[in-house]
């Protein structure tokens, strides 16, 4: 797990609110997700899926399915970086790996598995192709099968199932 992250895009960071944090002083459940939400926005910017690209093509993501893996507690004091990488990608879809890291601790302390999938909103929204610049900007990003699969956590995992 603990494998290095390649092609790795810019880390997405936050500190830990006050608000986020549960009765046995650690980050409750649910703001990984608000978290990991960020760092896929941010993830977007990068690869060119932006505001401007959404207003011009009325295309975005939507999220498919998530797996999150907590590893480690995340206490009210740390603060938390969202390394994101594309473990695969057709041409409508993304699978995204997302490793949360804090300076505490040496490994992970959280992971989500996250399939994307490109989306047309118009009066029926409809998954849509990618246009060639983002598909080959993924393809670009894209770990090594090695690579992803080492990325991959112990338990079950997400695929794109290629027919």
């Amino acid at each position: 797990m603990n494998a290095p992250v390649q092609n790795a895009l810019p880390v997405y960071r936050t500190a830990i609110r006050p608000e986020w944090i549960d009765y046995n002083g650690h980050l409750r459940d649910a703001y990984y997700g608000v978290i990991v939400s960020y760092a896929i926005d941010g993830f977007m910017d990068q690869v060119g899926l932006d505001a401007a690209y959404r207003e011009r093509t009325h295309c975005t993501l939507y999220t498919l399915e998530l797996h999150m893996h907590y590893q480690h507690e995340v206490k009210s004091t740390d603060q938390l970086a969202v390394a994101s990488s594309v473990l695969d990608a057709d041409r409508k879809r993304i699978h995204l790996g997302c490793r949360f890291s804090c300076p505490r601790l040496s490994e992970p302390v959280a992971t989500c598995d996250v399939m994307l999938l490109h989306v047309h909103q118009g009066d029926t929204p409809a998954s849509a192709a990618f246009p060639p610049d983002i598909e080959q900007r993924l393809q670009s990003l894209k770990l090594s099968a090695d690579a992803s699969a080492a990325w991959r956590p112990a338990s079950r995992k997400i695929e794109i199932k290629r027919r």
